[in-house]
């Protein structure tokens, strides 16, 4: 037997091809999906839960229309019927339907994209992060700060305002692993009590002169200087209607660097090594104290980009609310996603495109933007319950999944 390296992953873990192990595609596979499981188990399965949460949306819509009740008829029910039909198809129109339709589903994407890797590299070191909506106040707050005193030219206003709102996240989600690590308090506990502390720090900073326009006693803040704003992909069209801007690429170039910081890097090692056992990985001679630290800071960095993300490319400027329970949401995506990255951002397209449509179908139809909150559940509980979906689709896969995941990292 010889001995690997000291802090290298072993073959079987970054897709060395030597001796007859995985490479490429197969190890990538693996990654995302878990050793030996098969991809329909792992990209079947959770499509059919969409289209299962799909179909109960519409029953749903059926059974809470109040006239078809008080006044039952075959021809009422097919009209309940036809309407939940419209309000799907609305959904679809309104986030994939159109140029503008698409570049929204995309602008709600970037913040979801990069708050559920946060969650998601925090479940990879077996810390459950339910503080990214903090996270996410706290970052856009200092993006807001540096957005409204420093107006310089914008290829140098934007990363000012990437770096300060990572640090700013960052900060915060560092306090939480530090008093893990430290004292040992849990970091559900700790995360719930700095949002709480975010949420009214918050409030407090935009009832102050420095941040409240001039004229104004509500809390809100000024407009962010214009070079401070993310740039418009599309921009040259000169359409106010296609809002896609620079945050996408941001949270693509988040979700590959988190990859490879995972499955590419020793500290990614050590952290998915603490997440398995960090006994184990404290008696291999890594520093669990400074892992659960550093891993907690990284988190609170990127759900403080996705704060930013909502400030500087879509809102311009900041209220108390301005995180709109995407720290809360993230935690859906990384589930979903596996606590993979390239699974967050396909989870993060499709929870955008329900942002998206469900302002279509309220426009469109008499249905509450609300049931975008019911869908999403749904595929959490579909998507949570793999033998359910197989039982009703009669999907046979190669191998079962027990459950959705067998610890926050995989």
């Amino acid at each position: 037997m010889t001995d690997e390296p000291k802090g290298e992953a072993p073959p079987e873990m970054n897709g060395d091809a030597d001796n007859g192990e995985k490479s490429g595609w197969a190890a990538f596979m693996d990654d995302l999906t878990g050793v030996n499981v098969d991809w329909r188990s792992a990209v079947l399965v959770p499509v059919l839960a969409m289209t299962a949460a799909l179909a109960v949306s519409v029953l749903i819509i059926v059974a809470s229309d109040i006239e078809l009740w008080r006044s039952f008829s075959i021809s009422a029910l097919g009209d309940s019927f036809g309407q939940a039909g419209s309000a799907m198809w609305a959904l679809l129109t309104g986030s994939l339907g159109s140029l503008a339709a698409v570049s929204s589903t995309l602008a709600f994407a970037a913040p979801l994209i990069l708050a559920g890797l946060s969650v998601a590299i925090g479940f990879k070191a077996g810390l459950f992060n339910i503080g990214a909506e903090g996270q996410m106040l706290m970052g856009g707050m200092v993006a807001v700060a540096l957005g409204i005193t420093i107006d310089i030219p914008v290829f140098l206003n934007v990363p000012l305002a990437i770096i300060g709102a990572m640090i700013g996240g960052g900060i915060w989600g560092g306090i939480a692993g530090l008093l893990r690590a430290r004292t040992g308090a849990h970091e559900v506990i700790t995360t719930i009590m700095l949002n709480s502390i975010a949420g009214l720090a918050v409030v407090w900073m935009l009832s102050t002169k420095f941040f409240q326009p001039e004229g104004r006693l509500d809390p809100v803040s000024e407009d962010i200087a214009v070079s401070a704003r993310l740039p418009r992909l599309l921009g040259f069209l000169d359409r106010s209607d296609v809002r896609v801007h620079l945050g996408i690429v941001v949270a693509l170039i988040a979700a590959y660097a988190i990859y490879w910081v995972l499955f590419k890097s020793t500290i990614g090692y050590e952290f998915r090594a603490v997440g398995f056992n960090p006994n184990a990985a404290h008696y291999g001679g890594m520093r669990v104290t400074w892992l659960y630290t550093s891993v907690m800071a990284l988190s609170g960095a990127l759900a403080g980009l996705a704060g930013m993300a909502q400030i500087n490319g879509l809102l311009y400027r900041a209220s108390p609310g301005f995180a709109a329970g995407i720290g809360f949401d993230a935690i859906s995506l990384a589930l979903l996603g596996r606590s993979h990255p390239a699974g967050v951002v396909a989870a993060g397209f499709l929870f955008g495109a329900l942002r998206a449509g469900g302002i279509e179908m309220q426009v469109a139809t008499d249905v509450p933007v609300d049931l975008i909150s019911v869908i999403q559940a749904l595929v959490v509980v579909f998507i949570a319950a793999p033998a359910l979906i197989r039982a009703i689709f009669r999907v046979k896969t190669g191998e079962e999944i027990g459950q959705l995941t067998t610890g926050w990292g995989t």
